[in-house]
């Protein structure tokens, strides 16, 4: 029998490649998905298929998905964690930057959901992790769309917790602080990088995103009967 499949979405960097590496570590075969995987990527993981998948492309999704299950048997765990940071200011920032953040922080998590829920609720047994963020519990300045994505994330996840609670499917939203990732990179305003950067060093740095693929693993780890519905983690010194 094989080791269960857990997918990754978001795998080629920080936190998905940290949350990788730990379900490896615990016998997981996996689906690793992102973007793109360059010639600096690990791919030495046993049990792992890679596939650059777009998650707005709810299809190639599907299909990679689909082609894990061939190997590996049914989805045991669906780690959303692909997601864009563009902090912007409201009143300047470009609406496309919205766009891409509700596509891919929104309807990609959303995409991978429904790919994986079908089966779950069939088999009776599963695991949705949603990677969100603090900014999905409260607000920041330039953080106003961004938030927004975030706090969708967590509504939708709890929304879908109670739906799929009667199969037997668990549903668990990870809220990280701030984190060692290239994640601000993707952020087009050089004043708002330069702050996030200061005020990040002002407390004493990010978690590791080995923190969070710990906190992944304590709750997928727990009884199937059992649900860490949702995990706030950050920094100590991160006061808000």
């Amino acid at each position: 029998m094989s080791n269960p499949l857990a997918v990754v979405t978001g795998a080629s960097s920080g936190i998905g490649q940290a949350i990788a590496k730990k379900l490896s570590d615990q016998g997981y075969s996996l689906l690793l998905l992102a973007r793109s995987f360059d010639k600096s990527d690990a791919k030495s993981l046993p049990n792992a298929l890679y596939a650059p998948v777009d998650v707005t492309n709810e299809s190639d999704f599907s299909k990679a998905v689909n082609e894990a299950v061939k190997a590996y048997g049914a989805v045991e765990c669906l780690v959303n964690c692909e997601g864009l940071m563009l902090l912007g200011d409201i009143a300047d920032q470009s609406p496309s930057e919205w766009r891409q953040m509700l596509d891919v922080n929104v309807l990609g998590l959303t995409y991978g959901m429904q790919i994986v829920l079908k089966s779950m609720k069939q088999r009776n047994s599963g695991t949705i992790v949603n990677i969100s963020s603090i900014a999905g519990i409260k607000t920041f300045p330039n953080h106003a769309a961004y938030c927004g994505t975030k706090f969708a994330v967590h509504a939708i996840s709890e929304a879908v917790r109670e739906e799929v609670a009667g199969n037997n499917v668990r549903v668990v939203t990870i809220a990280p602080g701030v984190v060692e990732t290239p994640l601000l990179s993707h952020t087009t305003s050089d004043a708002i990088k330069s702050d996030y950067t200061d005020w990040k060093k002002s407390i004493g740095g990010g978690l590791e995103p080995n923190n969070v693929a710990d906190a992944v693993y304590f709750a997928v780890s727990q009884p199937q009967s059992v649900c860490i519905r949702e995990i706030v983690l950050a920094p100590t010194g991160q006061a808000s």
